[in-house]
């Protein structure tokens, strides 16, 4: 157990955001001060005096000094601007006190501006930016930042070293932006990862399963028509191993687009009939659709049920398989073994957790895991195993060909004579739009202002956006009939249009890189030749760019991560990451690795 702190320090500790000597170690001082006694004036430079008041004139607005500087061995004047009231008492002549300020030449003469007293010469200084006051930071620095304190907290003393020398320097630090201060950048990652993954390790609860049991995927997997990828393999056989464990497993699998998380599901659910499994889906349109997945693929032995808005109150207890909506929470649920979430960022917390908690039976808690088709980092996944277990599934089952090129109102008409051809192919064009309606704030069309001149132009244009009621009639009489549709990033996530080759994106620069990725994702799906057209008003787009030339959507999470800052798990304030001061969650990989390594190798040594 490391130490704790003592009961005095806690509310400086407090009122500093931090809760422990690492912490206070990451809290690494604004600026240093080079408190030598040097012979030579470095004028312009702050510089330590050696001084004696041989006069003091204190005339409201300054206090003017005249000082015999024994280091210098000559006489410089001093003087402090908008003194506070305890000034006047800090000063008097002939007193001999250490005062540290800049020097500056004043029409040949030598003068220390803003002087303040320090209390012994030598070495250099830290100091801090702090809502703490400087003398109160600076004891609890030197209180806690030993060697031996953060090594009792969990660090080697190579790292424990590293971080000392950046409060208590032997020599002025290197720049931070310079090559030199790469080993004290990779100490203070080691130490901000380490801390961050030791409390999240503390948050893991565990609780006993509902039901374990061991169950084959493989009579399952041979019946089907393909086969599957590596990815969906290893992510099937780790659920496999889940499910016969005595602990309630909680796994996120994250799959990027189009990479057949729904086959992993289907064979959750194989391997869990004859315990129930129950999945609960953000949108009809989606549940509906793994529910003819399921119809379609899973043995006609097993009972699936679809549970909506709309389906008619019976009972479950007969079925080995049920897939809903957020209706499944108002119904009365068996006690399935597993819980599957699909795509578990469109639910909030509480929605998932009272899936789960239908099933709780004491302390006894079901096999619980969440899908999502919006790609992390690796190190991401990495950071997050500490609190849940993680399967990415990398891979798709087939190549997807979609050439993606940022487009301008230039552009318009060769994207006319691309739609009119790829219709003539029977295929379909998504086209989505920012806005319903017209706004002055946003310069780009809106859907009623564009949706007169697609239908217009063209047959069986269909429109839809988040608040049309009817939108997922829309989007199946559109995916059965349609040519075109008008839509909002409603489709982002959504149902299946086996046909849509091209995505138009307007104002694509106002969309995250997650929400372009998903996009894209819908065209394509069955092997199609596909397009996706960035359309903007920017003459120029780094980010864009760079989308345009990778189809990985894990990739893309890390640019992602270069064009804004992430949320923090610790505090749940923000969904999306973590929040760091040092660790580059797009560059880190290598570091995590060896601080996991660090850490389990402690827990061997440690039982």
């Amino acid at each position: 157990m490391p130490p704790v702190l003592d009961a005095k320090d806690r509310p400086a500790f407090a009122k500093l955001g931090i809760r422990n000597a690492i912490e206070l170690a990451l809290l690494v001082p604004s600026h240093y001060e080079d408190r030598n006694l040097y012979t030579m004036p470095a004028i312009g430079n702050l510089q330590l005096i050696d001084a004696e008041i041989k006069s003091f004139v204190h005339t409201g607005k300054s206090i003017k000094m005249t000082l015999y500087a024994y280091n210098l061995a000559q006489c410089i004047d001093a003087v402090i601007f908008q003194p506070k009231s305890y000034h006047r008492h800090q000063f008097g002549v002939g007193q001999r006190l250490f005062l540290f300020g800049k020097l500056e030449l004043n029409f040949s003469q030598l003068q220390l501006v803003q002087p303040r007293i320090v209390k012994d010469a030598g070495g250099i200084a830290a100091s801090y930016k702090s809502v703490l006051r400087a003398d109160v930071m600076s004891a609890l620095v030197l209180k806690y930042l030993t060697i031996e304190r953060l090594m009792q907290e969990g660090l080697s003393e190579e790292i424990a070293q590293a971080l000392r020398a950046l409060h208590f320097p032997a020599q002025m630090p290197p720049k931070a932006e310079s090559e030199a201060f790469l080993p004290s950048l990779y100490a203070l990652k080691f130490a901000e990862l380490y801390n961050h993954l030791q409390l999240l390790s503390g948050k893991k609860e565990s609780y006993p399963a509902l039901n374990s049991f061991s169950s084959e995927y493989e009579p399952w997997t041979q019946t089907l028509p393909f086969e599957l990828t590596q990815d969906q393999l290893r992510t099937i056989k780790k659920i496999q191993k889940d499910l016969s464990g005595a602990i309630a497993a909680k796994r996120m699998v994250v799959g990027d687009v189009g990479a057949g998380k729904t086959m992993v599901i289907l064979a959750c659910a194989y391997m869990a009939r004859e315990q129930g499994a129950v999945l609960m889906a953000p949108t009809t349109v989606l549940a509906n659709q793994l529910f003819e997945e399921a119809q379609k693929f899973l043995p006609a032995s097993m009972k699936i049920a679809l549970v909506t808005n709309r389906s008619k109150k019976e009972s479950l207890a007969d079925y080995d398989f049920i897939i809903g909506t957020h209706a499944l929470l108002f119904r009365e649920l068996s006690d399935a073994a597993v819980v599957m979430i699909d795509e578990q960022h469109r639910f909030g917390t509480a929605q998932r957790n009272r899936l789960s908690k239908l099933m709780e039976r004491s302390e006894k808690r079901p096999h619980f895991f969440q899908f999502s088709a919006t790609p992390i980092p690796r190190t991401q996944a990495m950071i997050d195993s500490s609190l849940i277990d993680v399967s990415l599934i990398t891979q798709t089952p087939f190549e997807k060909d979609i050439d993606t090129s940022l487009i301008r109102k230039s552009d318009f008409a060769r994207l006319l004579e691309h739609i009119k051809s790829e219709i003539a192919l029977e295929h379909q064009i998504l086209i989505v739009y920012p806005l319903v309606e017209k706004s002055e704030a946003i310069l780009y069309q809106s859907i009623e202002e564009a949706r007169g001149f697609w239908e217009s132009r063209f047959e069986n244009v269909y429109v839809t956006h988040g608040k049309d009621k009817q939108k997922e009639q829309v989007l199946y009489d559109f995916r059965e009939k349609g040519s075109v549709l008008l839509a909002t990033t409603v489709v982002e996530v959504g149902i299946s249009l086996p046909r849509l080759s091209t995505v138009v994106i307007v104002g694509a620069e106002r969309l995250g890189l997650s929400s372009l990725h998903q996009l894209r994702g819908r065209v394509s799906r069955t092997g199609l030749k596909g397009y996706c057209y960035l359309y903007t008003n920017l003459q120029e787009s780094k980010r864009l760019s760079a989308f345009s030339k990778t189809m990985s959507g894990f990739e893309i999470a890390k640019l992602d991560l270069r064009y804004r800052k992430s949320g923090d798990l610790l505090s749940g304030a923000e969904q999306s990451g973590v929040n760091f001061r040092y660790v580059d969650m797009a560059d880190d990989e290598e570091i995590i690795l060896q601080v996991q390594k660090y850490i389990k190798a402690q827990s061997v040594q440690c039982p």
